[in-house]
């Protein structure tokens, strides 16, 4: 046999093992208590949340750092990361399941990880968020839920699905102004007094909080909804909450006393 033949076959053999675990490693997994029967007919899944965070780091980098390694709760990630200058960071493909959420609920999702896209926003926790990164944000956001249709109005804090566990983006994320652009839950219109028997925890559950922990999730719409401390709900709440729920199921309208709502519903 020719010299340079024989080497390629040589080569042939060798290469063949490596190039049969390739394929395997690329191969979906299969229960080995079925026939392996494929269909053409899937998709990869998709989210359908937005979760946004601060990351309680003092830079950029330090925040990189951790979300690729771990923290004192142990490892951590994002699928983004958006620097104070507006810079946008990708360390998790959109398609994967990031660790940043953790144990929650929002709605009727209990498995946040799976269903979300975690946003993490460059901040201490304690100071406003600056422009250049909000207006980052507006940009990814409208990125993210036109490529995986996720519904604008389901962006929402981590304290939002975590009352009481978590306390981020915190009350200085400025919810109004990811509102006028068209994004997240926001009361609209008028503000007015519910009618006589409005249970506000229902409408508390319908906009998504879990009830468990009821002066958490008090804590948690606060922060979100008026930029404010407080485990109570007061009136301009039940007003806020009435106007959230309207939005979500719409029943006849008996508001009363109408109050003019053009800026934050703050108390």
């Amino acid at each position: 046999m020719h010299p340079t033949l024989l080497r390629v076959l040589r080569a042939a053999v060798l290469l063949l093992p490596l190039a049969l675990l390739a394929a395997c490693a690329h191969a979906p997994p299969r229960n080995p208590l079925a026939t392996w029967v494929p269909s053409p007919n899937y998709d990869i899944r998709r989210p359908v949340l937005i979760v946004l965070h601060f990351t309680d780091e003092h830079s950029a980098q330090e925040a990189l750092d951790t979300l690729r390694t771990h923290n004192s709760g142990g490892p951590v990630s994002a699928h983004y990361l958006i620097g104070s200058d507006g810079h946008i960071y990708q360390l998790v493909s959109d398609q994967l399941r990031a660790w940043q959420a953790g144990p929650g609920r929002w709605g009727t999702i209990t498995d946040l990880n799976s269903a979300s896209i975690g946003i993490e926003l460059d901040n201490d926790g304690h100071s406003p968020f600056a422009q250049p990164q909000i207006a980052s944000l507006l940009r990814l956001l409208a990125d993210l839920t036109t490529r995986w249709h996720i519904p604008p109005t389901q962006i929402i804090g981590h304290e939002d699905l975590a009352p009481g566990r978590k306390d981020d983006p915190g009350p200085l994320f400025p919810w109004q102004q990811l509102a006028e652009a068209g994004f997240g839950r926001w009361p609209r219109g008028p503000l007015c007094d519910p009618p006589p028997g409005f249970d506000p925890w229902m409408a508390m559950a319908v906009v998504g909080y879990a009830l468990d922990d009821r002066a958490a999730a008090v804590r948690s719409f606060h922060h979100h909804f008026r930029g404010m401390e407080g485990d109570t709900l007061d009136a301009q709440d039940l007003r806020i909450l009435y106007n959230l729920a309207q939005q979500i199921e719409p029943v006849a309208n008996t508001c009363t006393a109408p109050l003019p709502q053009a800026q934050a519903p703050g108390g």
